[in-house]
């Protein structure tokens, strides 16, 4: 993987050695750092990544102010002319479909990680955390490709390595619009044509997790709402600090990579800087308010903040807020 764009001085603490070691080096290293640094951390009474609901109807009961209106059964409630919600029970088994964004706008970092790396780290997380005691995972590889690459759910660990190994020697779009022409643009990700390909794909109820920066200008709000209203859903948001504000560098050649365009920016101008983050900030905020409208989970990882510690603060705070609503029923 390329580390153009990466700051030298910054350095992995973890040791996964992107761009130095080969992909099955680096899945070898995240395998045994998830497995030692969360393994019976953030696993226990749950199947999956994310604590929730299990996906198996089990008894209804009155209908209670806090309750999710989607597990409304409107049969019983026809019966009783008294709203109810049918609880479930977990699963044996856990399937999860995980979205990757592998859009050019991911070829970007400058600071631990490239963003294309942060997001197979967050696969790979998901991947490991879930696909054990039989769980099944399958992906959808969504890049500038009009069609998204399908890994169907399958059980087992050699269909884990299998698939993260693909989703990491994927060519990346710019890499492969760059080989044929230079300079080329590769064309924007419909993110939303993803989302609706893995809903289609994911038809027993699970976990779904989308993995992306959501810088797509199409429409993905919608199918995102779609998907989870069905799954328990997990939004994993990749950002790298620079595209949240601009350093004072001087004349600053910025490319668009989705389109090739290019634009010179002075950005020795603290007017123009503060209203570039005032910009970014309104984007990201946004693109969290779309995210929380939709009912899934949001998780940020930031290139240049420690990973594996939101991961843990965001399971642990997920907990929480799960087992306080549990205490609050009758």
């Amino acid at each position: 993987m390329s580390r153009t764009g990466r700051s030298a001085s910054r350095v992995d603490p973890y040791g996964l050695a992107f761009g130095q070691a080969g992909p099955a080096e680096v899945l070898r290293r995240l395998d045994l750092l998830v497995n030692r640094r969360l393994d019976g951390v953030l696993q226990g009474d749950y199947r999956g990544l994310v604590p929730g609901h299990g996906t198996e109807p089990g008894e209804t009961r009155r209908y209670q102010p806090g309750d999710d209106v989607r597990r409304i059964d409107w049969n019983v409630t026809a019966r009783s002319l008294d709203a109810h919600v049918r609880e479930t029970i977990a699963d044996r088994e856990l399937e999860t479909w995980v979205l990757l964004d592998q859009s050019p706008s991911l070829d970007f970092g400058t600071a631990l990680y490239l963003k294309r790396e942060l997001a197979l780290i967050a696969l790979a997380g998901v991947g490991f955390l879930t696909a054990r005691a039989g769980n099944r995972i399958g992906a959808v590889l969504a890049g500038g490709s009009d069609r998204p690459e399908v890994l169907p759910a399958r059980r087992g660990r050699s269909h884990l390595l299998t698939m993260l190994h693909r989703a990491a020697t994927t060519p990346t779009p710019a890499a492969s619009a760059s080989a044929s022409a230079p300079g080329a643009s590769v064309g924007r990700t419909e993110l939303g044509a993803a989302i609706e390909r893995l809903s289609a794909l994911h038809r027993r109820r699970g976990l779904a997790v989308v993995i992306s920066d959501f810088l797509a200008a199409d429409d993905w709000s919608r199918p995102m709402t779609r998907l989870a209203a069905r799954h328990e859903t997990l939004a994993i948001e990749v950002i790298d600090p620079r595209e949240l504000e601009l350093p004072a560098v001087g004349v600053l050649t910025l490319v668009d990579p989705e389109t090739g365009r290019r634009r010179e920016v002075q950005t020795s101008s603290a007017k123009l800087r503060a209203r570039y983050a005032e910009a970014a900030t309104a984007q990201r905020a946004t693109i969290a308010s779309h995210l929380r409208a939709s009912g899934a989970d949001h998780l940020v990882l930031r290139t240049d903040r420690d990973w594996l510690k939101d991961l843990i603060r965001f399971i642990a705070l997920r907990r929480e807020r799960a087992a306080h609503i549990s205490r609050s029923k009758p």
